[in-house]
C-alpha cells in the first residue's frame, strides 16, 4: 500500500512535547488499568464508536470526496462496511477470544496445568495510509480495542479533510489517555516512531515499512506490516473472459487503481489475449464511460490522491510508450483534475519502470504468455506480493499456481473480496507485510500471549539436583523414554 507518512506544520517544541504528554498519559493510564478492561468495557467503546460511525456517515462520504473525489457507493462499501463489519464481528466473538484456554498437558509436564491468555500489549500506534484513510485508521483500531490497548492514531495528511474528521470522531468517542490523534507529516511519523510505544500497526509502502521497522528495533517494540507490492493476475486458457473481466475491472479501478491488493498487471494466455481484451475494453466503457469526456464526468470514478502521485503515474506511462509499449485503452489524462483515464498497456518488457514499479494507479500492463511456468518463474523471481489472483475454470490449474508461488493471498475467480471475509487473516509476507489484521487475527496482534503453567500433581522436582545416582537414572529414563 503505497503511503507517505506524515505530519501538516509541525515545527515547534510544543506539538512534541504535547506528543509526549499524549503518550505519557496513555502509558501511565495502561499501566493503571493492565489487565482489567473488562469485556463490558471494551464491548462499550465498539459501541460507541459505532453509533458515531452511523450517525457522522454523510461526513465521512464528504471529507473522502473533498479530500479525491471518492464517490459515495465506494466510501460505503470500501470505506465504512469494513468497519462496522468488523466492529459486529469483534463484538459476537470477543466473549470467547478473551476467555483463558486451556492446554493439554504432555507427559514430561504431568501433574501441571496449562493455560495459554491473552493480555493487551498497551500502548499501540496505528500510522495509517492515504489510500482507505477512514478504513485502514478504524479497522486496526478496532482489534486494538478489542484486545484492551490505549491507541494513538496517526492519519495521513495526503487526506487532510479525512484526518480531521477522524480526530474529530475519536474525540467524541474517547478519553486522550485512551485513544487519540496526532495529525501531521512525516516530522510528526518520526516523533511517534521515536517513543517507546508497545505495538506498532502500520499500513504503507515496503519502503517506509522498513523505516518503521527500523525504528521499532530501537525500543523492540512488536510491529504489523500491512504493505504492498506488484499483485500478479493470471488468466488462464479456461477462464471465463466476462467474469475475470468483470472482476479485474472492479480490483484495478476502484479508487482509481490506489489500492494494494488491486491487480497490478495482468499475464493472459495468448490463446484467448484478443478476446479478452476486447471484452475488458468493453467492460471499462460500460463501467466508467466510452471515452474521455464520459469517463471524466463518471460519478463513480475517483481521482489520485495528490501531484506527486499523478506525476509518477504519468512518467510511468510516458517511460513505457518511449520504450515501446502500446495503450490499446485509455492513456488520457487531465492534470488540472488529477484525472487518469483507466488504461491498459501492451508490449511491455522488463525495463520499463512500471514492470519494476508497483503501479498503484489505474494502469494496466497486459503480458501474453504461452507457458504458464514461465508466469510461475516470473512471479517467483520477484518480491512475495500481497495477493495473487488466478482466473480458471480448471481448478487443477489454479491449485498448481498456489503451489508454486508465494503471497500474502490468494483470490481464485474473484479479486479484492478477499479484504472482506471477517474469518480470514489479512497480511502479506516479507516484502508484502509481516502479521495479519482483522478478525481473531487483529485480535491477536495486539494481544500477548501469555502461557501460564501450574503446578497440581507434578513430580520434576525429582530430576532436581542434587544428581544421586538415583537421579541420574531417572534424568536418562525421562531422555530415553519422553523424546
Amino acid at each position: 500500500m503505497n503511503m507517505h507518512t506524515g505530519l501538516a506544520g509541525y515545527s515547534s517544541n510544543t506539538e512534541r512535547n504535547s506528543i509526549i504528554e499524549i503518550f505519557n498519559s496513555q502509558k501511565k493510564a495502561s499501566s493503571a488499568r493492565r489487565g482489567t478492561l473488562s469485556l463490558a468495557e471494551r464491548m462499550a467503546a465498539l459501541d460507541v464508536l459505532k453509533e458515531i460511525i452511523q450517525r457522522r456517515e454523510s461526513e465521512i462520504i464528504a471529507a473522502l470526496a473533498a479530500d479525491f473525489r471518492k464517490p459515495a457507493s465506494e466510501v460505503k462499501l470500501t470505506e465504512i462496511f469494513p468497519v462496522l463489519q468488523e466492529i459486529s464481528h469483534v463484538k459476537h466473538n470477543l466473549k470467547t477470544w478473551m476467555k483463558p484456554r486451556r492446554v493439554r498437558a504432555a507427559l514430561s509436564v504431568l501433574g501441571t496445568k496449562a493455560r495459554l491468555c491473552f493480555e493487551p500489549k498497551g500502548v499501540c500506534l496505528i500510522i495509517a495510509p492515504w489510500n482507505y484513510p477512514f478504513n485502514l485508521s478504524f479497522g486496526p483500531l478496532v482489534s486494538a480495542l478489542a484486545a484492551g490497548n490505549s491507541v494513538i492514531i496517526k492519519p495521513s495528511e495526503l487526506t487532510p479533510h479525512t484526518a480531521q474528521l477522524i480526530g474529530s470522531i475519536i474525540r467524541e468517542a474517547f478519553s486522550a489517555d485512551l485513544v487519540a490523534v496526532v495529525e501531521g507529516d512525516a516530522t510528526v511519523s518520526q516523533e511517534l516512531l521515536a517513543l517507546p510505544f508497545d505495538h506498532i500497526f502500520f499500513t504503507g509502502s515496503p519502503r517506509v515499512g522498513k523505516l518503521v521497522m527500523q525504528a521499532a528495533a530501537k525500543t523492540l517494540a512488536s510491529v504489523t506490516l500491512e504493505l504492498g507490492g506488484k499483485s500478479p493476475t493470471i488468466i488462464g486458457p479456461t477462464a471465463n473472459l466476462k467474469k475475470a473481466a468483470r472482476n479485474i475491472v472492479w480490483g484495478k479501478f476502484s479508487n482509481n487503481g490506489q489500492t494494494c491488493i488491486a491487480p497490478d498487471h495482468v499475464f493472459v494466455h495468448k490463446s484467448i489475449a484478443h478476446d479478452f481484451n476486447k471484452i475488458i475494453i468493453k467492460e471499462i466503457m460500460r463501467v466508467y464511460g466510452k471515452d474521455f469526456e464520459a469517463q471524466k464526468k463518471s460519478p463513480d470514478y475517483c481521482r489520485i490522491v495528490s501531484d506527486q502521485h499523478f506525476n509518477r503515474l504519468y512518467d510511468l506511462i510516458g517511460d513505457a510508450k518511449a520504450k515501446g509499449a502500446e495503450i490499446l485503452q485509455g492513456g488520457d489524462i487531465d492534470a488540472q483534475e488529477r484525472f487518469v483515464a483507466p488504461t491498459l498497456i501492451s508490449k511491455i518488457t522488463p525495463e520499463m519502470d512500471i514492470s519494476r514499479e508497483e503501479i498503484f494507479g489505474p494502469l494496466l500492463p497486459i503480458i501474453e504468455y504461452d507457458d504458464i511456468d514461465y508466469v510461475v518463474n516470473q512471479i517467483r523471481d520477484n518480491p512475495k506480493p500481497l495477493a495473487l489472483y488466478i482466473f480458471s475454470e480448471d481448478i487443477r490449474f489454479a491449485q498448481d499456481i498456489v503451489a508454486r508461488t508465494s503471497s500474502g493471498s490468494v483470490g481464485i475467480n474473484l479479486s479484492v473480496v478477499q479484504f472482506l471475509h471477517p474469518n480470514l487473516p489479512f497480511g502479506g509476507v516479507n516484502n508484502s507485510g509481516i502479521g495479519s489484521a482483522h478478525g481473531f487475527y487483529g485480535f491477536q496482534a495486539f494481544s500477548h500471549e501469555k502461557p501460564t503453567l501450574q503446578d497440581k500433581l507434578s513430580i520434576t522436582h525429582l530430576l532436581f539436583p542434587p544428581y544421586t545416582e538415583k537421579v541420574k537414572r531417572l534424568i536418562s529414563m525421562t531422555v530415553r523414554y519422553l523424546s
